[in-house]
């Protein structure tokens, strides 16, 4: 079932994205696969903020996580990780509809991500979703942000976009 994060449950965020980015490693891409997930920090201002949900087990412990955040006035998913132990079964895509639900609450008309367009569970999955990759003259401005700090952190190194799936 998918609620809100609690304060208690962000170290439990950082460890889902550690063992969902692992599956980075098999296909050549080490260095996503060692990057460290967002601080507690970080998530905490997502959770205080009402923009973090989990789906959590049966026994109420999170299996997987999604944050979100406005940009340029529509919704944005930050970030999404699955637990390997809990894939294939559309805890991601449950995830990315309340992540849609939130962002037409908030008036926004659409919803936007960066992923790695050649990636099977990324930029394939999302179109499977209704995602359409954003051609560079449809970026807004902090989009163009976004994808400026993803490129100095080096994720460039692989096919990277922006898609947007209207609301």
């Amino acid at each position: 079932m998918i609620r809100s994060a609690r304060a208690r449950e962000l170290t439990q965020l950082q460890d889902i994205e550690r063992a969902a980015g692992k599956a980075f490693a098999d296909i050549g891409m080490a260095a996503i696969a060692e990057d460290e997930p967002p601080s507690l920090k970080v998530l905490g201002e997502y959770e205080q903020d009402g923009r973090a949900w989990v789906w959590a087990d049966d026994d109420d412990l999170p299996v997987a996580y999604l944050i979100a955040e406005l940009v340029d006035g529509s919704g944005h998913v930050e970030q999404v990780s699955v637990h390997p132990g809990h894939a294939r079964k559309r805890i991601g895509q449950a995830l990315i509809e309340q992540a849609e639900a939130w962002a037409r609450a908030q008036g926004a008309t659409a919803l936007t991500l960066t992923t790695f367009t050649e990636v099977v569970w990324n930029g394939p999955y999302y179109e499977r979703l209704g995602f359409r990759l954003l051609p560079d003259a449809e970026l807004t401005p902090e989009l163009r942000e976004i994808r400026a700090a993803e490129a100095a952190h080096g994720l460039d190194r692989w096919p990277r976009a922006c898609m947007r799936k209207e609301l």
